[in-house]
């Protein structure tokens, strides 16, 4: 376990449930959109956490209604429903991935994707959002396109999204490693 990323994590619940983070207070006009960022290889300490938190809001905050959404579920299913999942299976043994990225440009469109997260998962119903599975949906979906995309249809709504890599306010590096275009509509959760 990495001590240094569970001091951070500790400190995600009262940000949670604090008046600031749930009204969006004190950011301004800016959305209510979060990112917390950390080591891509600690994945599995963040899942963990994440499932402790969602039972451990639960708890202490009945009255807060959290949808945790796993990027990699959601895909799955929104190409399920589609009736695409298995011809994009097929798809990618035969011809690789650059056919099966180019094919599914049209169906991934972050306008669609980002409509099926909001109505299949009745965001309006919740008080905030967690999003994880950045680095399992990568390439086919790209964070700042899905956050861009969200930002019109969740307004001051808390999200955070949980990311396997690095955000500086500014910029979001994939692993660390592979840089994205510029966001800067997110604050950092816990620095």
């Amino acid at each position: 376990m990495n001590q240094q990323l569970q001091t951070r994590l500790d400190k995600i619940p009262d940000k949670l449930v604090s008046e600031e983070f749930l009204s969006s207070k004190g950011i301004g006009n800016e959305i209510g959109f979060y990112i917390f960022d950390y080591p891509a290889e600690q994945e599995l300490q963040v899942r963990t956490y994440i499932s402790f938190l969602e039972q451990l809001m639960a708890k202490k905050s009945a009255n807060l209604k959290l949808i945790h959404i796993n990027l990699l579920d959601l895909l799955l299913a929104y190409l399920e429903s589609r009736k695409l999942l298995d011809k994009v299976i097929e798809l990618q043994k035969r011809k690789g991935d650059d056919a099966l990225l180019k094919a599914l440009a049209g169906p991934l469109h972050i306008d669609k994707v980002s409509k099926y997260l909001i109505d299949e998962y009745s965001v309006s119903e919740h008080d905030m959002v967690l999003i994880s599975g950045v680095g399992s949906v990568w390439p086919l979906l790209r964070t700042h396109n899905l956050l861009n995309g969200l930002h019109a249809k969740l307004g001051h709504k808390p999200l955070v999204l949980f990311y396997p890599g690095e955000y500086t306010g500014q910029d979001m590096s994939l692993f660390g490693k592979i840089k994205s275009d510029n966001y800067y509509r997110a604050f950092k959760l816990v620095p």
